[in-house]
């Protein structure tokens, strides 16, 4: 249970309740962070706004490596709700989720590539406090990635570290994406 309650769509005003139609068209439900931030309409409007065109635009790496790095930086923070709808969307996505098992020994497992295992190394160093990235880590990102590559590797990290990080804050806990119970979204 959040720390702080969830705003239901009889309390939304008409904003937020096209905001939670439009959730539950795509995810089944309305996720969890989406109806606790919703107390503030503005930040809310603006988060959709601002994951709708990360979404658009974050196309450069491959879906599989973007995915990867986002379920680990929730898996290393801890955030149990990110890690449930990271394992959805990745499942969803028709990518490989049996190797989510080792991502906590991503270094030493088969299961991922050397570039994998470089940008969840990355995921590690992001993810300290402080940030612990190397000038060693970013050049050899760069020349394997690309300038924009890493551009959007870092900034989806980061992103992901936004969340887990506000969703623990607010006691917002896994809803059960993976496990149908909340979330009945149909694989494609």
């Amino acid at each position: 249970m959040p720390r702080i309650p969830a705003v239901t769509t009889k309390q939304a005003g008409p904003l937020l309740k096209a905001v939670y139609w439009f959730s539950k068209r795509k995810f089944g439900a309305v996720p969890e962070p989406v109806a606790v931030a919703a107390h503030h309409t503005r930040l809310t409007m603006a988060s959709a706004r601002h994951e709708m065109a990360v979404e658009k635009a974050a196309k450069v790496l491959p879906l599989e490596l973007r995915e990867l790095v986002v379920y680990a930086t929730a898996v290393k923070l801890g955030c149990s709700w990110c890690v449930d709808f990271g394992m959805m969307l990745i499942k969803h996505a028709g990518l490989d989720i049996d190797r989510l098992r080792e991502v906590h020994d991503y270094a030493n497992s088969d299961r991922y590539t050397e570039v994998e295992k470089l940008a969840l190394a990355y995921v590690d160093a992001m993810t300290e406090t402080p940030t612990a990235v190397t000038d060693e880590q970013v050049a050899e990102l760069d020349r394997r990635l690309g300038h924009d590559g890493l551009v959007e590797l870092t900034y989806l990290i980061a992103l992901e570290n936004m969340r887990a990080r506000m969703n623990s804050a607010l006691g917002i806990v896994d809803q059960g994406f993976t496990s149908g119970d909340a979330c009945r979204v149909p694989m494609p």
